[in-house]
Parts: structure tokens; C-alpha cells; sequence
């Protein structure tokens, strides 16, 4: 049986934590653990979603619930409450219901003093992974048997009925994620015609009906291009001589930009060869790969290529690329190769080798194993990749980040509002307890403005404090429960935080504010919107700047303005600025409808 585990593990030198390893999750094997009536409920569990996967296609994170609750032997005391088909919902039936849900999800707390939980969902998150394990001889080592068969039946429940895979477990399918999920499954074992119900053949019929794996998505053409499936020549390039402005495109395209630098391809084993007769309608050798680099086929195109942006790669395909391959104009790609990888470790060490998503992870990885495979750094990428493992009824599959903090700041203010704090004292204490360990105490290290990172001391991240990304919304809600456990006695939630690690949250929050007002997730915008003009990745709109949203600039409203009524001369001036700029922006993005209108916050701010 699978089992959830909590913390480091010291059998690992190579793994090193900010905070003893706080909120940190992963999962591990037990072949003899269970009894027969735990293993038929996962069992059970299993077959439910099998079954039903067309009518609800999101799993119902089961495994870990079953675990906490049994290791608790927790039982409900609080009989369910029922409300017929006219009956008055009194006060006392409707405490009754909340008491009921409160002792539920209090027992579900975890010892870290956080709520475990699943953050997946994307088809193309996994197939990556798998790749790069391929590539680097160690997918055996790091994906034991249970492992491969469940990941392997996370990809057979979430195969849609015409036998694609969709960009997500709800979505219709596209070629990236087809072929992408495709090779994962040959790699793994599959023979070309296998799998549960077919998945393989099903699969194959959908890529070629549909145009082949070169109409796929450009960041599917990239792994297929890594793992040499294809050739680089059919990709638009990716010159590690040119960063994009956004935090999160920066650190995604660093990596692959390394990777097209170098044309990096893995080794062509007869399994990849025999996958380049199975993708493509036309023999691998007779495919004219300059021609198919904008082919991208229609269930993939979300966000066309503008014409400015086709002139663009061709200049740089025609143009530049071979003049950077020779003398000596190849000393500067090779600079920059350089440079790449000087902003790959840094973004992995502030990190501890995390990184800042899941896409991004196996291709700082298998940079890392480029330049040295039996090199330190890869070492210590290969100890995280469990912190994205997760474990459901419906097989494994990859967080694009943990959500620790997230998932704790906002059980904590339901409980609160429960107004049931005299039952919950134990539960508010390990919460707060957590949240004050998970706070972020540095900034990044060195000059990390010119590594393009801002300060993040007095931040809370999505995930663990290890991860080191500051998030606007995250701080903002991790703010508000320590400010709420301040006005509590200190015998039932713990000592209050310092002020001073509070007015560093409210530092990180003022700092991610943009010129609009609004309040962007990891930076302020700085760049025009002109840039998304530039956007390369078809599947996906909005990635290229930083976008302000009324969910952060509402949290941060909520957080500053509890802040103002506890400390009212801190920052005075800019926060009472802040309040007003934000409350503008929310009130300035609200459509005709009422659509995007933040109540919540707009009534905070007026009170």
C-alpha cells in the first residue's frame, strides 16, 4: 500500500531544507502494509473512478484521507444532519452541520500542522519526467515497478473516449498531449498495440488521424525533439541569447533554451526509432522538417501566432541560427550557453533544487545532466522529484506544485469563522505553528535583482518554504491568519509571530503591486501588453508578462487593511495608497455584466 509521508528523509545527504523539512510530502511503497479490508477500500476506490471516469473525471483524493483518519481512528460523533423538502433550517441544525464538517476536516490536519492535497490535473505534466529519466538511465532507479504501473493507470483512466489526451483531465484532446502520453507509455513498457482497453493503439489511431506528431503544440515538438523523436529542425528556435520578461516564461524557456542551444538529443535507442515509425503518417527519414515548423494542429491553436511573431522565427531560423553556428560569431552561443546555465543553478540552489514548477523541473534536470552527469546537481534534482509525486485512486500523477501553504491559510480562516475556536485550540496551534515555520526569512541569495528575482524575505510561497517563490495571494492569506491568531490568547493558538517578520509580509505585498494597481501572482507587471504579441506557446494565452488579478489584489486588500487596524502607523501613507489603487483596479476590471466584481474586497476596504 501507498502511504504518505511527512518530512526529509535521512537517508538522503543530498537533500537540505530551510526548515527541517516542514510541510514537506511524499509518498512511498509498502508491498506488506494493509490489512485485507484497507487494501479492498483502495481497491474499491479504484474500481469507482475506473467506472464513472467519463461522468466525473477528477479523482476524489482519497488515498490520503483513508490514511489519516484510520492512524487517527477517527469516527464521527455528530450525527448527519438532514433537511427535507420544506422543513426550516434552524440555528441549531445548521451548527450541527458545521460542527459535523469542523471535526471532519480537523482530524484531516496533518502533524505539520497543514492539509495535504492534490495540485495536478494538466495532461502534459508527467510525459516530461518520464522522458528525461529515459534519457539519463534512470527511470528504473527513480520509478520502481508500483511506480511505472501507477503512473501508467493514471494515463489509461484519463483517456478520452476518441483515444486522445486532453491539455487537462476535463478538456478535449490535443496532439501535444496525445503524443506526449503516447511515448510515455512506450517508454514505460507499453508495446505499440497495449495497454488497458487499447490506450496505445487508440492513442496512435487519434495522432495520425489527426495529422501526425509534427502538428503538434511547440512545446510538444520540443520533448519530441529532446528525446529524439524528431528533429530540432522542425522546432522555431529558442535562442539562449534572448530571455522573455515574465518570471515563470523565463525560468520555463531558460532551460529549453539551453537545451536548442546545444540541439541536446538523448540516445536514439531502437525504442525511439521504432516510435518514429509510429507517430508520423510519412517515413521519419522524408519529413521536411523546416516546412512542419508552424504546423500546429487546430485542437492544439488556443493562441494563433501573430504574423509579427511568424517573421520573427523565420528571421531567426534563416538568419541568425546559422550565423551563430560559425566562427566566431559561435563564441557568442556559446557565452550564452554559459550565462544559461549560471541562471539554471541559481534558480535550482534557491530552490533546493525544487524549482519553480513542474514543467520547468525536468528540464533544469536534464541541463544539469548535460553538463555533468554524475555531477552534484543532478543528484540533488533526482532526491526532489518526489515532492511532486502524488498518489490518488486514479494512479500517480504530477503536482504543478505542492500547495501546502494555500490549502492552510484558507482551512484555518474557515475554522475561524466556524466561531468554534474553543473546540479547535490544538488544531489553530499546529496550523499557526506551521505558517510561522513556512515563512520565507531571505531574500534570494546574492544580487538577485540581476538574476531577475525580487526580494522574497517576509513571503509565503504556494507550497513549502523551501521553494522560495513569493507569491502575492499567498502571503496575503498566510498574513491575515497570523494577524487573526494575534488577537487570540496565546494558550490556545501559540505565540504570536514578531512584528517584524509581519512587516516583511506587508514589504512583499506593497513591492507586487503594478502601476494600475492591481496585484499581479509572483511580480509586478512591468513590461507592455504589446509583448504578448510574442507568445510562442500556442496552447496557452497570457504567459509572456505578468497579468494583474482581482483574486490577489482582493486578498491584499483584505490582509493590508486587517494590518491597518493592528499596526495604524506602519507605512501609513503607502498602504492607504495601495488600498485606494487596488480597490480602483477592481472596480475599473469589472465587466457590464457583473462579472469579476470582488464584493468581499471592495466591502473590507470601505468599512
Amino acid at each position: 500500500m501507498w502511504k504518505l509521508k511527512l518530512g526529509g528523509d535521512e537517508r538522503d545527504p543530498l537533500l537540505f531544507s530551510l526548515n527541517n523539512f516542514t510541510g514537506r510530502q511524499t509518498w512511498e511503497f509498502d508491498p506488506d502494509a494493509g490489512t485485507p479490508e484497507e487494501r479492498a477500500e483502495i481497491e474499491a476506490a479504484r474500481q469507482n473512478f475506473y467506472e464513472n471516469r467519463f461522468k466525473v473525471r477528477a479523482d476524489s483524493d482519497l488515498f490520503w484521507r483513508f490514511q489519516f483518519l484510520r492512524e487517527k481512528n477517527f469516527k464521527h460523533t455528530i450525527p448527519p444532519v438532514k433537511i427535507k423538502d420544506g422543513e426550516e433550517i434552524t440555528y441549531e441544525k445548521a451548527t450541527a452541520a458545521v460542527k459535523r464538517c469542523v471535526s471532519f476536516w480537523a482530524a484531516l490536519q496533518s502533524d505539520h500542522g497543514h492539509w495535504p492535497a492534490e495540485n495536478a490535473g494538466p495532461g502534459f505534466y508527467f510525459p516530461p519526467l518520464v522522458m528525461c529519466m529515459y534519457i539519463t538511465g534512470h527511470l528504473n532507479t527513480v520509478f520502481h515497478a508500483e511506480h511505472r504501473r501507477e503512473i501508467l493507470r493514471y494515463i489509461y483512466y484519463h483517456q478520452n473516449e476518441d483515444g486522445g489526451w486532453g491539455l487537462h483531465i476535463e478538456g478535449h484532446s490535443t496532439m501535444m498531449v496525445t503524443v506526449l502520453n503516447y511515448v510515455c507509455m512506450r517508454l514505460l513498457g507499453e508495446g505499440p498495440d497495449g495497454g488497458l482497453d487499447n490506450a496505445c493503439q487508440r492513442g496512435r489511431k487519434w495522432i495520425l488521424d489527426h495529422g501526425g506528431a509534427m502538428a503538434s503544440s511547440s512545446w510538444g515538438k520540443t520533448w519530441l525533439a529532446i528525446i529524439g523523436a524528431s528533429d530540432w529542425a522542425g522546432c522555431h528556435p529558442m535562442p539562449p541569447e534572448f530571455w522573455m520578461t515574465c518570471c515563470v516564461t523565463a525560468a520555463t524557456y531558460m532551460p529549453m533554451s539551453y537545451l536548442y542551444g546545444k540541439k541536446f538529443v538523448g540516445p536514439i535507442t531502437p525504442l525511439i526509432k521504432q516510435i518514429r515509425r509510429e507517430i508520423y503518417n510519412e517515413p521519419y527519414e522524408e519529413i521536411k522538417w523546416w516546412k512542419v515548423r508552424h504546423l500546429c494542429a487546430k485542437e492544439d491553436t488556443h493562441y494563433p501566432h501573430t504574423p509579427l511573431q511568424t517573421l520573427m522565427w523565420d528571421a531567426l531560423y534563416f538568419g541568425t541560427e546559422p550565423l551563430l553556428s560559425m566562427w566566431p560569431f559561435k563564441k557568442i552561443r556559446e557565452m550564452a550557453l554559459e550565462k544559461t546555465m549560471e541562471h539554471i543553478h541559481y534558480e535550482d540552489e534557491n530552490s533546493r533544487y525544487i524549482t519553480i514548477g513542474c514543467v520547468e523541473k525536468p528540464l533544469n534536470m536534464l541541463a544539469c545532466w548535460d553538463e555533468d552527469p554524475d555531477g552534484e546537481a543532478f543528484k540533488k534534482h533526482l532526491s526532489r522529484i518526489a515532492d511532486y509525486v502524488w498518489i490518488g485512486e486514479d494512479g500517480i500523477k504530477i503536482q504543478s506544485l505542492g500547495s501546502q501553504v494555500w490549502d492552510c491559510g484558507l482551512s484555518l480562516q474557515c475554522l475561524l469563522a466556524s466561531n468554534l475556536s474553543d473546540d479547535l485550540g490544538p488544531v489553530f496551534k499546529k496550523g499557526h505553528e506551521f505558517l510561522k515555520k513556512s515563512q520565507v526569512d531571505c531574500n534570494p541569495s546574492g544580487n538577485f535583482r540581476k538574476m531577475f528575482r525580487r526580494i522574497s524575505k517576509g513571503a509565503w510561497t504556494f507550497s513549502d518554504k523551501d521553494h522560495g517563490w513569493q507569491v502575492s495571494d499567498c502571503t496575503a492569506e498566510s498574513l491575515k491568519c497570523i494577524l487573526h491568531f494575534s488577537m487570540m490568547p496565546p494558550e490556545t493558538v501559540g505565540e504570536q509571530m514578531e512584528s517584524e517578520k509581519m512587516y516583511d509580509a506587508v514589504n512583499v505585498i506593497l513591492s507586487l503591486q503594478s502601476k494600475n494597481g492591481g496585484v499581479s501572482a509572483w511580480e509586478p507587471s512591468l513590461a507592455g501588453s504589446w509583448l504578448e504579441m510574442l507568445n510562442p506557446v500556442e496552447f496557452l494565452e497570457g504567459v509572456v508578462i505578468e497579468e494583474e488579478y482581482v483574486e490577489c489584489t482582493s486578498s491584499c486588500i483584505q490582509a493590508l487593511v486587517l494590518f491597518k487596524k493592528l499596526f495604524p502607523s506602519h507605512r501609513k501613507h503607502e498602504i492607504d495608497n495601495f488600498l485606494v489603487n487596488a480597490a480602483q483596479f477592481i472596480q475599473d476590471t469589472q465587466k457590464s455584466d457583473g462579472s469579476w466584481y470582488c464584493l468581499i474586497a471592495c466591502n473590507v476596504f470601505t468599512e
